[in-house]
C-alpha cells in the first residue's frame, strides 16, 4: 500500500508562501545554490543544487508514484506547462474542472469529491509507490482525515513575517510526530522528515 507524505519548502517562521503567494525567490534559492545539475519533468527547468540536495531530490523522485495538489497551486503554476516538474501523474483536487482540460490524461486527473477520493485516485495511479501531497490546504485536509503518514520539510533560513502556513488550523491539534526519520543538510536548506504519530 502506498505511503502518503506531504512536503514543502518552508521559512523558519513556518510559511510556504508569502501573503500574496509571493516570497518564492527566497524560499527556492536552494534550487540554484550548487553545481550539480538536477533535471526535472520539464525540459526547460533544470535545477543546480548542492550534491546533498541533488541526492535528496533523486531519492524523492524514485519513490514518488503520484501527487495530489490543489487547484490554487495548479492555477498559479499554469499547470506547470503540462507536466509537473517531478515528472509524475498529478491529481488536482478542485471544485470545478478547468475549461481547457475537458478530459483526464497521463499528466493530470481532476477530482471534485474530496480529499479521500483524491488520495485514493493517487494511490491507484502510484502503483504501490509513495503518494505526495502539496503543502497548505491539501496537507491539512489529509492530516485532519487521518490519511497522512509523513511530513517532509525543506527548511530555508529566511523569515517571511507572514503568509500561507504549511498546515494552518488543524482540527485535531496538537499532532505529534516521530523523528526526524531523515535529515539532510544542503546548501541554503535542510531537508527534514517526520512520521505522523497515530
Amino acid at each position: 500500500m502506498s505511503k502518503v507524505t506531504t512536503g514543502a519548502t518552508m521559512s523558519l517562521d513556518g510559511f510556504i508562501a508569502g501573503p500574496n503567494h509571493d516570497g518564492f525567490d527566497y524560499l527556492f534559492k536552494w534550487y540554484n545554490r550548487g553545481d550539480v545539475e538536477t533535471p526535472t519533468g520539464n525540459p526547460k527547468m533544470t535545477f543546480r543544487t548542492s550534491a546533498a540536495s541533488a541526492e535528496h531530490l533523486r531519492k524523492l523522485t524514485e519513490r514518488l508514484g503520484a501527487l495530489v495538489v490543489g487547484r490554487t497551486l495548479y492555477n498559479i503554476t499554469n499547470g506547470w506547462g503540462g507536466r509537473h516538474p517531478l515528472d509524475t501523474p498529478t491529481v488536482v483536487l478542485t471544485h470545478e474542472r478547468p475549461a481547457d482540460r475537458p478530459e483526464d490524461d497521463e499528466n493530470f486527473v481532476f477530482v471534485s469529491t474530496g480529499i479521500e477520493d483524491a488520495v485514493a485516485k493517487a494511490k491507484e495511479l502510484a502503483g504501490g509507490k509513495e503518494v505526495g501531497l502539496n503543502g497548505g490546504t491539501i496537507a491539512r485536509q489529509a492530516l485532519d482525515a487521518g490519511l497522512l503518514d509523513e511530513v517532509h520539510v525543506d527548511l530555508v533560513p529566511v523569515l517571511l513575517g507572514s503568509g500561507i502556513p504549511f498546515f494552518g488550523q488543524i482540527a485535531g491539534a496538537p499532532v505529534e510526530f516521530e523523528g526526524p526519520i531523515s535529515l539532510v543538510e544542503g546548501d541554503g536548506v535542510t531537508h527534514i522528515a517526520y512520521r505522523v504519530v497515530r
